[in-house]
């Protein structure tokens, strides 16, 4: 004969089993004590077993019961908590950034695009970091420029970066048929962080005598890159960070001769739960759209 057990009496007989009251129970579980009864009853037919001895005050497990709860209730308490876990993957997540203002800009947002459809009840926090010195507010994660190397299982590499000389196209038109010595005619700019960078890239590419008309240093990446767009003169600019500004000839490459550096962008994950996969699922988004794009 088949048997035809329902999850109703089952949880009412393990919550019974633990509270030995049928009242109880009910209050537990939002039932009459007439419906846990009968509940138990239909188990107890299925089973041909009898699981409780019935007090007029309480109730007791048989032997039978005793033996049987201890099979079932592992079983329904990772029933609960499979649903459980299931229910939790439809709220809402939350996983928290940190990055340069600049490659937040230029190149996280782009490759943000298909996130949302893909990972609906996943929210995104970003803090953007103006410069090296900005205090950095704890996030599950962040990406960082780094000239040194980061060994670590929780630190992944992201890309190098080289520096190419830059300007906008009217100052193109007018430096181009120079060669070096135009670099001894109008302001340099650079980004304060590396503040010998222009004589770095003249000693890499042999240029002797270097003295530049003026260096203009700035605290930011995107200033430096709009001080350029602007013709204020020619600036060190980061690629590939930056290749959507000579994608659109906002900037022109005044010499095909790049700064080798050091630097190169990390990213970081901050946080070791382990019952937050979100992270994860971020971090493996940033990894694939950077390797995609390097191949």
């Amino acid at each position: 004969m088949p048997l035809h057990t329902s999850m109703r009496g089952l949880r009412c007989f393990c919550v019974a089993a633990e509270c030995l009251s049928f009242k109880e129970t009910a209050k537990k579980l939002y039932l009459t004590p007439s419906a846990v009864s009968h509940q138990i009853k239909q188990l107890e037919g299925s089973l041909n077993q009898a699981l409780f001895i019935r007090q007029t005050r309480a109730v007791i497990l048989t032997e039978v019961g005793i033996r049987f709860y201890q099979e079932v209730e592992p079983i329904m308490q990772q029933l609960v908590n499979t649903v459980s876990e299931f229910s939790q993957s439809e709220r809402m997540l939350e996983v928290s950034i940190s990055m340069p203002e600049f490659f937040a800009s230029e190149l996280f947002m782009p490759k943000l695009i298909g996130w949302s459809s893909k990972y609906p009840n996943i929210n995104l926090k970003l803090e953007t970091i103006k410069s090296r010195i900005d205090t950095i507010k704890h996030t599950d994660v962040s990406i960082m420029l780094s000239g040194k190397q980061q060994p670590s299982a929780d630190v992944y590499d992201l890309f190098p970066i080289t520096y190419i000389p830059a300007c906008n196209a009217s100052v193109h038109a007018e430096l181009s048929l120079q060669g070096f010595k135009a670099l001894t005619q109008v302001p340099l700019i650079l980004h304060k962080a590396r503040p010998h960078a222009w004589h770095q890239w003249a000693e890499s590419v042999g240029f002797d005598g270097f003295q530049p008309k003026q260096i203009i240093q700035l605290d930011s990446m995107f200033s430096v890159a709009r001080a350029a767009e602007q013709g204020l003169g020619v600036a060190l600019i980061p690629l590939p960070i930056s290749q959507a500004w000579f994608d659109n000839n906002t900037l022109q490459s005044l010499f095909p001769h790049p700064l080798y550096s050091h630097d190169r962008y990390y990213l970081t994950r901050h946080t070791n739960e382990q019952q937050r996969p979100e992270v994860q699922l971020l971090i493996d988004w940033i990894l694939k759209s950077f390797h995609d794009e390097s191949h």
